[in-house]
């Protein structure tokens, strides 16, 4: 019996919402034309999610909602559908997580991860049943990068950014990382309008990626609080590291991911690669 052959990679990477996104997709043999076309397509509604819910551009519908010049039923649909959503996490976080920051509208905690989700689909739809999208550091991956392979997801040491500190592997997995290393101290904890103290960066594990961007968010804003919740929280597996340097995890996340070899001390800073 022999296996299927390989596929060459069709990889793009593209500027959008104040970061980075890339995507990593492995077509069937002939098809790279249909990959970079659906590559195209999500790209296009990257854009259109960042004209549309940026909270740094005066003219998007999310900006000029929050400044009252504009009524939610004037808004695109998927602007209701998205604060719905946040509603939802909102009450599913017990307030951790919110789309309202320091009195301004922002959904930003759920719209990237949504984002990337909705572009998956959409890659899927074109065929591509093999892909892996990056966005910021929050990943969502599909299928295999080659026939029996895994994907392979480095996430980066929050305190020595050229290191790694766990390597996750799978194959349709949803990873969000919440933390000070690409944004510095952005999260807040609502109740108290101030950093949240104790982590540096908690990656979650899930199975979509719009859930997982908002529960990373909103166990980060938790501080201390966010270990217990994450473990009782089913569908999710968590890694943190601590201000101090130390890590802690969910008693499922070695599943997926590599563990320090100690149950407490130093973050790992594992070689690996992505894709």
């Amino acid at each position: 019996m022999t296996s299927a052959p390989a596929t060459t990679p069709v990889r793009h990477v593209e500027p959008v919402m104040g970061t980075v996104f890339s995507f990593d997709v492995r077509p069937a043999p002939g098809q790279d034309e249909q990959a970079r076309a659906a590559i195209g397509d999500a790209v296009e509604w990257l854009h259109w999610v960042d004209a549309t819910f940026s909270t740094y551009r005066a003219d998007s519908q999310i900006s000029r909602l929050d400044r009252g010049e504009l009524r939610i039923e004037a808004c695109d649909p998927r602007v209701a559908e998205v604060l719905e959503l946040c509603e939802v996490e909102y009450s599913a976080s017990g307030g951790y997580f919110s789309s309202v920051i320091g009195g301004r509208l922002d959904p930003s905690g759920l719209v990237k991860g949504w984002s990337i989700e909705q572009a998956s689909q959409l890659l899927r739809s074109h065929g591509c049943t093999n892909h892996a999208i990056n966005g910021g550091g929050d990943v969502r991956t599909v299928g295999e990068p080659s026939p029996g392979a895994l994907w392979q997801i480095g996430v980066t040491h929050p305190l020595q950014p050229d290191a790694l500190t766990t390597v996750i592997s799978g194959s349709d997995l949803a990873v969000a990382t919440s933390g000070t290393a690409e944004r510095g101290g952005h999260i807040r904890d609502p109740f108290t309008g101030q950093p949240p103290v104790g982590q540096a960066s908690i990656t979650v594990v899930g199975a979509d990626l719009t859930r997982v961007d908002c529960v990373a968010t909103a166990a980060f804003a938790m501080g201390p609080g966010a270990q217990s919740w994450l473990e009782r929280l089913a569908g999710f597996e968590a890694y943190a590291v601590t201000e101090a340097g130390l890590a802690w995890w969910t008693s499922g996340f070695p599943r997926y991911g590599t563990v320090p070899a100690a149950t407490s001390g130093d973050a790992t800073e594992t070689p690996a690669h992505y894709g």
